[in-house]
């Protein structure tokens, strides 16, 4: 990897994923920018840096640039004209996206803009993304979160609950859409909401952004609970404000580390003072 100024970002350069990169979408645990993420979830090897510049509404080219380099610098990303062999050897499972997919998303007729889409919602981009806070929150001791689980499934609703409650955390359940008011009206309100996306009278990305419309609940964090493990899925969680993106099946410390990292709760033993 060359050194950071070295770095460059040309239209034609193609960038994939470090094992190292892997990493951070896996853990649970990160402090990347939603910019940072959201790159290194899009970067795969195939796409072109003008393209993934194309697939990122409302951020400048200068940025994206910056952004990379970073995620370069960091080892996150590496160059494929750097690489030996097979780009993905992490074993991550990733989706590639045809060239061309972006800069032909205006046009219906374009194969390779079809081709993309459907590679764009393959399922099977597995991923156990959370946000660290930016600033480490006060902690008081005695403190217990609320965590509002928001998923039709009741089988699963207890086996989280009981995750959380084994934990030392103060689950509450929301099966559907019609229950969410309720549930966000019992005092206290909650710290922390884990919300899936398909409801059976709601869609959770159109919950999410009525989250971060309101004033009330617009901080309030929320990490995505889903099967729906596609790229697209992801990145639109992360456009839309998700503090985290926990995808399923998953392993019961993971979401519980998950839920930790973004509440800024660092180990099982973390108090407040």
């Amino acid at each position: 990897m060359p050194p950071p100024s070295q770095v460059s970002t040309n239209d034609a350069d193609i960038f994939a994923p470090s094992a190292k990169g892997t990493r951070e979408l896996k853990i649970a645990g990160t402090s990347l920018s939603a910019t940072e993420l959201q790159l290194l979830v899009l970067v795969d090897g195939v796409l072109s840096v003008g393209e993934i510049a194309q697939g990122m509404p409302g951020v400048s080219r200068d940025d994206v640039s910056a952004a990379l380099t970073k995620l370069a610098a960091d080892k996150l990303i590496v160059n494929t004209s750097d690489l030996d062999g097979d780009v993905m050897g992490s074993g991550f499972s990733t989706i590639a996206i045809p060239a061309g997919f972006f800069s032909g998303l205006t046009n219906d007729k374009n194969p390779a803009a079809d081709a993309g889409l459907a590679s764009l919602k393959k399922k099977g981009y597995f991923v156990h993304i959370a946000q660290r806070p930016a600033a480490q929150p006060e902690l008081k001791e005695g403190w217990k979160p609320t965590i509002l689980v928001i998923d039709d499934d009741p089988d699963l609703q207890k086996l989280i609950r009981t995750y959380l409650s084994m934990e030392g955390f103060i689950p509450r359940a929301a099966l559907k859409g019609a229950d969410i008011v309720i549930a966000l009206r019992q005092p206290p309100p909650p710290d922390l909401i884990l919300l899936d996306v398909q409801l059976p009278d709601a869609n959770g990305f159109e919950i999410l952004a009525k989250f971060r419309l309101h004033p009330v609940l617009k901080n309030m964090p929320v990490i995505m609970l889903t099967a729906e493990a596609s790229r697209e899925a992801v990145l639109k969680g992360l456009r839309g404000g998700a503090n985290g993106y926990v995808t399923k099946p998953f392993e019961a410390d993971l979401l519980i580390n998950a839920v930790k990292t973004v509440l800024g709760l660092s180990a099982p033993a973390a108090k407040k003072k």
